[in-house]
């Protein structure tokens, strides 16, 4: 089965600085992966740039100003806070990003393809609408969603996350609104401290933490347990994926354990579903991983899967 492959050179461009484990090294790390005759099938293509109105569905106009107008020169950097940094890259990037994300719904709403995965950074899912936080400027996920709700006439949205960190931008833009899915899974507890299991919205929304030091079977339970289940009964009619590879147990940023091969059972678990509820569209947008090897590796076992469905 054929799988967009939406990225852009732009988004390497994004520079926290010397150091900053969401660094340009990611990307070309998970490309290199890509780039071989397994992955020769992959249809590729050049995310394009986000519009303020598609990021106004979620963003007031004054954080996406605060993002996009006020750019640091070359060579300078301004830091929305201690972990989140603005260079001279990053405005485009942000916007390939997010342009991806909308991309990708259009591809697999209009029928061309059932999957396309966005390999792009910034990631999103900390972004809050009024706030860049966790390396996050936009919430790429929660763009993508009210893109389909407003342009493709799709009602009911499932958004699933199994980075080790808890998504709070995209549950809080979500919190109330039964019309979206949210189900996570994350290390508990751990930064940015939101994910309890008893944040509920509406009834839309499923946390599950899981200990540090976690393997794949706990990761697996998680998701067999709970949120996969929660997602089949809400029956989306698009499946978005928030694609972190951090809770690899090569991370440096957590202590979850699990591998490649629970990332493709969770992929397939996820399509799956897609299958039975939604045409088998999916839309897959890369978050976090910081462990160069553990990120290309796992990322590779996402897209093999999404290609054999």
């Amino acid at each position: 089965m054929s799988v967009l492959l939406l990225t852009h050179l732009a988004c390497l461009r994004h520079d926290p600085g010397p150091g900053h484990p969401e660094s340009p090294e990611r990307l070309r790390a998970l490309l290199r992966a890509l780039d071989t005759e397994e992955f020769a099938l992959l249809i590729r293509a050049e995310a394009p740039l986000a519009t303020r109105e598609q990021l106004g569905r979620v963003h007031p106009e004054a954080h996406i100003s605060a993002m996009l107008d006020d750019r640091p020169g070359e060579g300078e950097r301004f830091a929305v806070d201690a972990d989140t940094i603005l260079s001279e890259g990053s405005a485009e990037a942000a916007l390939r990003a997010a342009g991806a994300a909308i991309a990708a719904v259009d591809a697999v709403c209009s029928g061309e393809i059932r999957h396309a995965f966005a390999a792009t950074r910034p990631p999103g899912h900390h972004a809050e609408p009024v706030q860049a936080m966790g390396f996050c400027l936009f919430c790429n996920a929660a763009v993508a969603a009210r893109h389909a709700q407003a342009v493709h006439g799709l009602k009911r949205i499932g958004i699933v996350d199994f980075d080790v960190h808890h998504g709070n931008g995209t549950q809080a833009c979500f919190v109330d609104d039964p019309n979206v899915f949210y189900g996570s899974s994350h290390q508990w507890p751990l930064y940015p401290g939101t994910g309890a299991e008893s944040e509920t919205g509406v009834g839309n929304i499923v946390n599950v933490g899981l200990p540090p030091g976690a393997d794949g079977a706990a990761f697996r339970a998680a998701w067999a347990d709970r949120i996969l289940p929660a997602l089949d009964v809400f029956a989306p009619e698009l499946i978005i994926i928030s694609a972190g590879f951090d809770a690899h147990a090569r991370d440096p940023l957590a202590q979850i354990r699990a591998r490649e091969a629970d990332f493709a059972w969770l992929t397939q678990e996820l399509c799956l579903i897609a299958d039975r509820r939604c045409a088998g569209r999916v839309v897959s947008l890369l978050e976090g991983g910081y462990d160069l090897d553990g990120l290309a590796l796992s990322a590779a076992a996402h897209l093999r899967v999404m290609m054999q469905h």
